[in-house]
């Protein structure tokens, strides 16, 4: 007697599955596993100016809707990912990643703000991103995994520098998201990861712009 589940019920708990992150995504508040990142330091700084305000919501907004996206992705290259290896690696980065969009939801309340009203587009449309780049095999799921975490630190590195000098607690936020996000793609190399195409990397970051500016007023 066959005691392995039939192909179409393995493929059913598949689609669960996708239909359960997605709704956990967008629809449940993001729970960490770690603690929400503290500035270093005797006390906090200044109060915001109303200005100030909005300019940091705005810049978490951003950084909260990219880790939508990111766990979208990570999402979509897991399900296709030809190695246990590879789907572990996957899988245990988007629970980091999870870590990020609660303190990002925690910075957005604690400022007064909202997530961005586009959010379950860029799930949807990072999750077909993702699965296309595990359809092309383990190597360039991962390389396009390498290729988004170095532009995510830069885009990390920008926000920082134009976070007002008194927000030290979403500067906390996102130095610890900064070093996570160059950890996973130094592993996604480690593990393989081969360099994307000139063109695709390119397309990658005019992605990336619409998402952003979309993002920092809706």
């Amino acid at each position: 007697m066959d005691f392995h589940d039939p192909p179409g019920r393995r493929r059913l708990d598949g689609v669960i599955g996708i239909a359960d992150r997605a709704l956990k995504a967008l629809l449940v508040p993001a729970r960490a596993a770690r603690p929400l990142p503290r500035p270093v330091g005797p006390g906090p700084g200044a109060p915001l100016a109303e200005a100030e305000r909005r300019e940091s919501a705005a810049l978490m907004r951003v950084n909260h809707a990219g880790e939508i996206a990111a766990q979208a992705l990570y999402h979509g290259q897991a399900l296709l990912a030809r190695e246990a290896r590879t789907r572990e690696f996957l899988l245990g980065a988007a629970r980091e990643e999870a870590d990020h969009l609660a303190w990002c939801e925690s910075r957005l309340a604690a400022l007064g703000s909202r997530p961005s009203l586009l959010d379950p587009l860029w799930y949807a449309g990072s999750f077909a991103i993702g699965t296309l780049a595990a359809a092309f095999g383990d190597p360039a799921s991962l390389g396009f995994v390498a290729e988004t975490e170095r532009q995510v630190e830069g885009h990390l590195r920008g926000h920082l520098e134009r976070l007002p000098p008194n927000d030290l607690d979403s500067r906390a936020v996102l130095e610890t998201m900064r070093q996570d996000e160059i950890s996973h793609g130094s592993r996604a190399r480690f593990e393989g990861g081969s360099r994307l195409p000139i063109p695709v990397r390119g397309l990658m970051r005019l992605t990336a712009r619409v998402m952003t500016r979309a993002s920092y007023w809706i």
